[in-house]
C-alpha cells in the first residue's frame, strides 16, 4: 500500500517495523506519523500548510511474515533543525515508547547529508594515522576501571611496545579519583610516546570523554593539547548534539564512538552505530562482534560494517571496529568475514596474558595486519 501523493518538500524517509493485526495496520502506520510529527489527531490539525508541510505521511506499508509490517513514513526535513537530537526525535522520539515498533533504517536526503557532514577522517584519515594502507587495523583497551592512572599507561606502554595501532580507554573510565582524566591522558600519551619512540611505530592512545557539553570540550582540548589524535565518546550516554558539536568544534580531531546503551531503544543496529553514527561524524564505530558476549549475528555485524563503509552522498566511510569478547585465535576468521576496512579491538583477550602482555600484543598485531589482496 503506497501513498501516491506527490510532494515538493524535503523529506526524509524513515522505515520501521511494526507488530500489528492485518485489520490494526493502516490506522497504526497513520497513528506512527502523527506521533512522529504532530502528536495530534489529524483532525486537530486546522492548517493547510502544517497539513501539507509538517505532517509526517505514510509511504508504503509492506507485509514481512504474519503479524509483522514494513511501514515507511515521509517526515519533513524542517521538523529536525538539523540538529542531531532534535532528528533523533523525529526519527523515533515518542514512539520509542511504544513495544511494538523499531527503528529499522532512513534514507536522508541530500540536504541533511550536507548539513552534517559526517566523518571528518574517517577510514582514509585512519589509515593515515596508522600509516597503513591495504590491511586490517588493529586496537587495544585499557582496563578495569578502578586502575591508577599511573597503572593504566603501564599497560598503556606494553601495549604500545607490542604495536598496535590504536590503544583507547575502557567507557568506564571517566574522570574518577582512582584516575583523574587529566593525569591519564597525559600519563598514558607519555607511556606510548615512549614506546613509539623506542619500536618506530605510530600508536595512537584515545582517551574516552564523558560529561556535560562543557566538560566534553575541556577534555577533548585537553587531549589535543597532550598530542592526541582523537578521543573515544559514547554518543547515546553523552547525547548526539554533543557528539555533533564535539566534531564541528574540533575538526583535526578523530572521534571514536561507543555503542554504551545502543540496546535500549529498539533501533536497528546497522542503522544506528553504522548510518547514523556516521552521519553525525564518527570516524570510527564500535560494535559487538558475533560469537562474542553480546547477542548480534553475523548477519547483523556485516550489514553493520557495509553501512558504515558503503558509499552514501558524499559521506566519507566510517571504519567500523569488531569488539566484545574478541580473541588472537578469532584474527584469521573475522579478517575473512570483514576484509581489510575493519579494526580489530582486543582488551581481556589481551589483558589475560598479564606478564607476557607486550609479547601477546606483537602476536595479536602481526596476525591482524597481514596484507590483504583486493
Amino acid at each position: 500500500m503506497v501513498d501516491g501523493t506527490l510532494f515538493a518538500r524535503d523529506e526524509i524517509v524513515a522505515r520501521y517495523v511494526i507488530r500489528a493485526a492485518d485489520h490494526t495496520i493502516e490506522a497504526r502506520a497513520q497513528a506512527l506519523a502523527l506521533e512522529q510529527s504532530v502528536e495530534l489527531p489529524m483532525a486537530a490539525v486546522e492548517n493547510a500548510r502544517l497539513r501539507d508541510e509538517i505532517v509526517g505521511r505514510v509511504l508504503a506499508i509492506e507485509p514481512e511474515r504474519p503479524g509483522v509490517f514494513d511501514v515507511r513514513i515521509g517526515l519533513a526535513v524542517s521538523t529536525t533543525g538539523f540538529e542531531a537530537g532534535q532528528l533523533l526525535n523525529m526519527l523515533f522520539g515518542n514512539s520509542s515508547i511504544h513495544a511494538d515498533i523499531t527503528l529499522a533504517d532512513v534514507e536522508f536526503p541530500t540536504s541533511l547529508c550536507a548539513s552534517f557532514g559526517g566523518p571528518r577522517a574517517g577510514i582514509a584519515g585512519l589509515r593515515q594515522l596508522a600509516n597503513a594502507s591495504n590491511r586490517a587495523l588493529t586496537c587495544a583497551a585499557l582496563k578495569p576501571q578502578g586502575l591508577s592512572a599511573e597503572a593504566l599507561a603501564t599497560l598503556a606502554e606494553e601495549l604500545a611496545l607490542g604495536g598496535v595501532d590504536f590503544i583507547k580507554d575502557d567507557h568506564g573510565l571517566a574522570d574518577q579519583s582512582y584516575s583523574p582524566f587529566a593525569r591519564r591522558a597525559a600519563l598514558c600519551a607519555q607511556a606510548v610516546a615512549r614506546a613509539n619512540t623506542s619500536t618506530g611505530r605510530a600508536t595512537r592512545y584515545f582517551p574516552n570523554i564523558s560529561g556535560s557539553l562543557d566538560v566534553l570540550r575541556a577534555q577533548t582540548r585537553l587531549a589535543q593539547d597532550e598530542g592526541l589524535a582523537g578521543v573515544l565518546v559514547a554518543p547515546l550516554i553523552v547525547g548526539v548534539a554533543s557528539l555533533q558539536t564535539l566534531v564541528r568544534e574540533f575538526p583535526r580531531m578523530v572521534f571514536m564512538a561507543h555503542p554504551a546503551m545502543a540496546g535500549a531503544a529498539r533501533i536497528a543496529p546497522p542503522f544506528l552505530l553504522g548510518r547514523l553514527f556516521r552521519l553525525l561524524g564518527a570516524d570510527a564505530t564500535i560494535f559487538p562482534n558475533h560469537g562474542g558476549r553480546f547477542g548480534y549475528s553475523p548477519k547483523t555485524c556485516l550489514k553493520l560494517a557495509k553501512a558504515a563503509r558503503a558509499p552514501w552522498d558524499g559521506i566519507r566511510p566510517t571504519l567500523p571496529v569488531a569488539a566484545g569478547g574478541m580473541t588472537p585465535a578469532r584474527v584469521p576468521e573475522m579478517l575473512d568475514f570483514y576484509g581489510a576496512d575493519i579494526m580489530l579491538l582486543i582488551g581481556g583477550g589481551l589483558l589475560l596474558e598479564r606478564a607476557r602482555l607486550t609479547q601477546a600484543t606483537r602476536a595479536f598485531v602481526q596476525a591482524a595486519t597481514r596484507e590483504i589482496v583486493t
